[in-house]
């Protein structure tokens, strides 16, 4: 530990403009779009992370829901590394063994009420935005050559994100992500979500694409109604369009299933992934059905590092663990165990709240108007300062996302620790 102090005391001193007070470093060398001040981790173990001091905090964030094995996997570390020893990158102008056992492990998952999914193949990517990219630009070229010029109309909806590049930020609907970067894509339509009526009105053949997250994951733990996604899959198979679910935040276990869009009822024709998928490295995996892909020629599209031997060879290890069907049925457990613990702390605090989410991606919403974003945001400190990390979801929901590896004495000690601040706040 020392050691790591000395290496942080001598970039300190490189870097001029920065300061560590404690295990936070204040005007950090990299862009301020992530803030002034950041604490600064130095290891993990399980669901506990360890900052540059040693103090340890509870993970309920999983590095925004991309850590759901936890930290200090050996089994990972070993599969990367005895990968790395034998091939690292090839690019996409070859194929490697694990890319292809990979996409064949993915092909073969079953998506629970979905007979109209053909998936044939997967594209790597290395993020949940790149996944996002694809999938329109696949869309569109279906659009294209099913539909001919002038069916290139995309929808999405109030509370989504799908990214921050310019076609993903295009179908996100914050205006506060948007707004400094416009004009972005054109055709694009935000209409307000899990409102069938207004879907009604929109769709038509024009329509190339409607993109939907199963659960939204920054916009408020909001799930996808039953009505709603019969409306989406009725409409998107009479006007030909695509259907995208982004999975890239709610897929892969987080929802006690391969797919959440299983358990909406949601019929997509792509599905993206991303965070969870390679065990913290950079991975991501787009569904593509046979219709789109017997289209596909060499030049649509590609990507470098997608797909490389050593994030697919650590995703096939950390797939088999994650969508294996008695460890996701005890993230199931794990998320009523987590949702009893919230109710019981509610009602023992007399507190009108609401429980949002399904498997351990849970959000916490207070109904009073004072229990808003700065609210949340003062909670979100204040749990960080008591050993415990949470996120925000939308405008005043409290997120909790932690490595679907943690025990119920962990889940009850988070919440511990939460309404110990809550009632503070009160």
């Amino acid at each position: 530990m020392n050691n790591d102090i000395d290496k942080l005391s001598a970039v300190n001193e490189i870097c001029h403009s920065s300061q560590f007070e404690g295990a936070v470093i204040k005007n950090p060398p990299i862009p301020k779009q992530y803030g002034d001040e950041l604490l600064v981790f130095d290891k993990g173990e399980g669901c506990w992370l360890f900052d540059i001091e040693g103090r340890k905090y509870l993970d309920f964030g999983s590095g925004i829901s991309v850590n759901s094995l936890g930290y200090g996997r050996e089994d990972l570390a070993e599969t990367a590394f005895r990968q790395m020893k034998k091939l690292v990158h090839v690019s996409n102008l070859f194929a490697t063994l694990p890319q292809i056992e990979l996409a064949d492990r993915i092909l073969s998952a079953p998506i629970p009420g979905n007979s109209h999914a053909d998936f044939c193949a997967v594209h790597f990517g290395n993020s949940g935005t790149e996944a996002v990219e694809t999938a329109l630009k696949y869309a569109r070229l279906y659009s294209l050559a099913s539909k001919g010029k002038g069916h290139s109309r995309i929808i999405a909806f109030s509370g989504s994100f799908h990214g921050r590049t310019m076609g993903a930020l295009s179908v996100t609907s914050t205006p506060a992500y948007r707004e400094p970067f416009e004009p972005l894509i054109p055709d694009v339509e935000i209409l307000p979500f899990n409102d069938s009526s207004a879907l009604e009105k929109a769709m038509d053949n024009t329509v190339a694409a409607v993109i939907v997250e199963p659960l939204q994951g920054e916009g408020g733990i909001n799930l996808v109604s039953g009505d709603f996604a019969k409306t989406l899959n009725r409409l998107c198979r009479q006007y030909n369009t695509m259907l995208i679910a982004d999975e890239v935040q709610s897929g892969i276990g987080r929802c006690g299933s391969v797919f959440a869009s299983g358990i909406t009822g949601l019929e997509p024709d792509i599905i993206t992934l991303a965070k969870p998928l390679a065990g913290g490295l950079p991975l991501s995996a787009v569904l593509v059905p046979e219709k789109i892909n017997r289209i596909l020629k060499p030049g649509h599209h590609a990507t470098t590092f997608g797909g490389g031997p050593v994030t697919t060879a650590v995703a096939l290890k950390s797939w088999d663990i994650l969508t294996d069907p008695s460890f996701m049925a005890e993230v199931r457990k794990k998320g009523e165990f987590l949702h009893s613990l919230l109710r019981i702390k509610l009602k023992e605090y007399s507190l009108d709240g609401e429980i949002k989410g399904l498997g351990l991606l849970k959000g916490l919403k207070l109904k009073e108007d004072k229990y808003n974003g700065e609210w949340c945001g003062k909670i979100i400190s204040q749990t960080r300062e008591e050993g415990l990390i949470i996120l925000k979801s939308g405008k005043n929901v409290l997120r909790f996302a932690p490595p679907l590896t943690i025990d119920r004495d962990e889940l009850a000690k988070g919440v511990e620790i939460l309404f110990k601040v809550i009632n503070k706040n009160l």
